[in-house]
């Protein structure tokens, strides 16, 4: 048993929080820090009478290195789950190493005024989490994170080497308004508006914000349209999968919410370049993120499923194999049991489980690591039993 620090108090943070309540068996103790205290102190009078956890708050600018490194030396938790902003992983993974504590979290670094993903930034603190004793794992979400243990997985049970994997994104969940996000606004829309890319022989190929389009009969959904994007989890599973030939992702988005897109593109407001308004500078897209419905607030008019998994291709015994491993998540089952639609759910949970494989051992080494660079089977049977079953087509359809 042991203390957790969650740093931030937003939808994945709530989902995370409900599920480390409810496994106090290992964590006895968790402080929830946020920049807005009033969020943490709402979410600890929901929950204190409901566990053996014994839950403080604290207030915090995750943005300053000083400030957090007192608190997590104030608080003395075994392990940091860093559930704020992509922006600030660095600031975090700076005072987990000055107060010598173990860190977690669920999106790499990008930086706040370029809409850049890589690994590069946080990988460069390798050494010194191996010269101080500890552990950082990177990307414990469902993509990058779940998807990683599934790439680990199906390469120690069923292949010997695997050459191609397509990472399916699926949300066929309905939430009735014509444009709304269901995770942060300004991530999800820096995130799609992107250039897509994808690893093909050893190099990576770019292509146009959502030039590639396939459709896909997902399992307990139906067919539904896909585009090509970078994510994540390709850069390292590229370096960490044997064999591999491909990888690619792909995400589903109804027609509204890509017209939609296209016009508030067309206009300037996905910009990330501040402009002067009224004599103040704005960031467009940072003003858009306050007129959008707040995600958290979709739960409970939510309906339909997810469905997240990997299809792999590759080689047992001599012999070509094909495998399609994936969740099915219901955003109505998830808002009756912690109050959040699935995308928060399906987040949320890999972010207590990898935060658990820390605490407890099953994940633990000095230095900086992805997902599929530990054994995938605890986590496996974790996600199985805390609210992410998975499932396995040894049939599945292919993307070409």
């Amino acid at each position: 048993m042991g203390k957790v620090m969650v740093i931030g108090c937003g939808g994945v943070a709530s989902v995370a929080i409900h599920k480390i309540c409810r496994n106090s068996e290992v964590f006895s103790e968790l402080c929830i820090a946020s920049r807005t205290v009033s969020k943490c102190d709402a979410l600890k009078e929901k929950l204190q009478n409901t566990t053996r956890t014994r839950i403080t708050t604290a207030q915090v600018n995750a943005d300053n290195v000083e400030e957090l490194t007192a608190l997590i030396k104030k608080e003395q938790p075994e392990v940091v789950l860093n559930l704020a902003l992509p922006y600030q992983d660095l600031t975090i993974m700076d005072a987990c190493l000055a107060a010598g504590v173990h860190y977690i979290d669920t999106a790499n670094y990008e930086p706040e005024d370029t809409a850049k993903f890589e690994y590069k930034w946080q990988w460069a603190y390798r050494e010194r989490f191996e010269k101080s004793g500890l552990t950082a794992l990177l990307g414990s979400g469902f993509d990058p994170g779940v998807t990683s243990v599934f790439s680990a997985y199906a390469l120690k049970h069923y292949f010997d080497e695997i050459n191609y994997i397509d990472i399916l994104d699926c949300n066929a969940g309905d939430h009735g308004y014509p444009f709304a996000t269901n995770f942060n606004p300004e991530i999800n829309i820096r995130e799609v508006s992107a250039k897509g890319s994808y690893w093909e022989d050893g190099r990576w190929v770019e292509t146009e914000p959502m030039e590639i389009k396939r459709v896909y009969n997902f399992p307990e959904i139906g067919e539904k349209d896909m585009y090509l994007l970078h994510h994540e989890e390709i850069e390292s599973l590229a370096l960490n999968i044997p064999g591999i030939k491909r990888i690619r992702f792909f995400m589903t988005f109804g027609e509204s919410y890509l017209t939609h897109l296209r016009c508030l593109e067309n206009v300037g407001m996905t910009s990330i370049e501040p402009i002067m308004y009224e004599g103040k500078e704005i960031v467009p897209l940072q003003f858009l993120k306050a007129v959008l419905p707040d995600p958290s607030s979709l739960g409970p008019r939510t309906k339909g499923k997810t469905n997240i998994g990997c299809i792999f291709i590759g080689k047992k015994d001599g012999q070509e194999k094909k495998l399609y491993i994936y969740n099915t998540c219901d955003h109505q089952e998830c808002y009756k049991e912690v109050g959040s639609q699935a995308v928060a759910y399906t987040t949320g949970v890999p972010a207590m489980i990898g935060a658990m494989m820390v605490m407890t051992g099953a994940w633990k080494k000095p230095g900086v690591y992805n997902m599929e660079e530990f054994d995938p089977d605890p986590f496996m049977d974790a996600l199985n039993k805390w609210g992410l079953p998975w499932k396995i087509s040894e049939t599945p359809d292919l993307v070409d």
